[in-house]
């Protein structure tokens, strides 16, 4: 009976300390501007370099097996991106290597310039 209350004062003890230190480690964002902070993240343009895989201009989406993003902390990685402009889409071709710069919208991340 000994083992269990002391381990049941332990343990009351270490859930009291790690709420306060919770608390305290969020202390320095009271008065932050949550949303401005997700709509700048939505609002950052990501560059990246990458190889064109394919391009399916019916869709206005582009497939880029790109390089890690920093900005985002991704690693390397193949996917789909939709353009801004239709047009980006006549400048690629299937194995062309590029530079580009992306942006998340509400619906994913667009493609807005490529080099």
């Amino acid at each position: 009976m000994k083992k269990f209350t002391a381990a049941a004062t332990v343990l009351t003890l270490a859930l009291g300390h790690a709420a306060v230190f919770a608390q305290s480690n969020m202390d320095g964002m009271k008065g932050m501007p949550m949303d401005k902070m997700a709509a700048d993240a939505k609002s950052t343009v990501h560059k990246a370099q990458g190889t064109v895989k394919k391009v399916d201009a019916k869709a206005g989406v582009v497939t880029l097996a790109h390089g890690p993003v920093p900005s985002l902390h991704w690693p390397s990685m193949t996917m789909g991106f939709k353009v801004t402009d239709q047009s980006l889409l006549s400048k690629l071709a299937e194995g062309q290597s590029v530079e580009f710069e992306f942006m998340q919208t509400g619906k994913g991340y667009v493609v807005t310039s490529v080099k």
